[in-house]
C-alpha cells in the first residue's frame, strides 16, 4: 500500500490529542459523543475542532442514538462528519441525509458480510472487530479475499506495530484507531499517534 491510506485517529478528548493527530498527518479526527470512557460533550468538541485544518475531517461518533440526537449533537459540535456505530438501519442514514455532512456507517465485519460502501447511503464504511469498539484484534485477512467496494476503513485491534500488516492483508481504503494509540484507557500518547500514522502511510 502507498502513503495514500486514509488515517482516522478516534476517541480524542484534549487539545493535545488533536494537535498530536493533526501534526502526525492524520486525515480525520474522531470524537465520541456516546456512552464510553472517551465520551466528550458537544460543546467541548466545538472548542477542540476550532483549530483543525479544513483538510482534516472532524467526526462525531454515535452508537444507536436517535437521529434527532445525532442531528442536534453534530450541529452543536461543529463537526464535518457523523459516524453511526452499531445497528443503525438504512432509514437512519436516509433521515440524516439532509445534515449536509458525510455519514460513516460503522459495524462489525461479520454483520456487514458482503456489504459495500454506500449500501445504506453512507459516504464511508467502517468495518470493526466482532465486538465493535473493543479494540480487539481479529482476522483481517478475511476481508482481503473480497474487500468491500468503495471507500472503507479497517478498525479493531490496530496499533503501530501491526497496522502495516493489517493493511497488506485486508487492503482497506483507510484505517481507524483509538485504543491502539493509548497508554491507558482513554489517554492518548502523542508518540504512539505519530508512530501509527507513519506506519500506516509508509507501507
Amino acid at each position: 500500500m502507498s502513503g495514500n491510506v486514509f488515517v482516522k485517529i478516534c476517541g480524542l478528548s484534549t487539545v493535545a490529542d488533536v494537535e498530536a493527530a493533526v501534526t502526525a498527518g492524520a486525515d480525520a479526527v474522531g470524537f465520541v459523543l456516546t456512552e464510553s470512557p472517551r465520551r466528550v460533550a458537544p460543546e467541548l468538541v466545538r472548542q477542540l475542532v476550532a483549530a483543525v485544518p479544513e483538510e482534516v475531517l472532524t467526526v462525531a461518533v454515535f452508537r444507536e442514538e436517535p437521529a434527532g440526537y445525532v442531528r442536534e449533537s453534530v450541529r452543536a459540535a461543529g463537526v464535518r462528519a457523523a459516524q453511526l456505530h452499531g445497528n443503525h438501519p438504512a432509514t437512519a442514514f436516509a433521515e440524516l441525509a439532509d445534515l449536509g455532512v458525510p455519514l460513516i456507517r460503522a459495524t462489525s465485519a461479520a454483520a456487514a458480510a458482503g456489504a459495500d460502501c454506500g449500501d445504506f447511503g453512507e459516504q464511508l464504511l467502517l468495518l470493526d472487530s466482532p465486538v465493535p469498539g473493543s479494540g480487539e484484534a481479529w482476522d483481517w485477512a478475511e476481508l482481503g479475499a473480497k474487500p468491500p467496494a468503495g471507500k472503507w476503513l479497517l478498525a479493531g485491534g490496530l496499533d503501530p506495530a501491526n497496522v502495516g500488516a493489517a493493511i497488506g492483508a485486508a487492503r482497506p481504503w483507510g484505517v481507524d484507531v483509538s485504543s491502539g494509540v493509548e497508554v491507558r484507557r482513554g489517554v492518548k500518547d502523542p508518540a504512539l499517534i505519530s508512530a501509527f500514522v507513519r506506519a500506516a502511510k509508509s507501507g
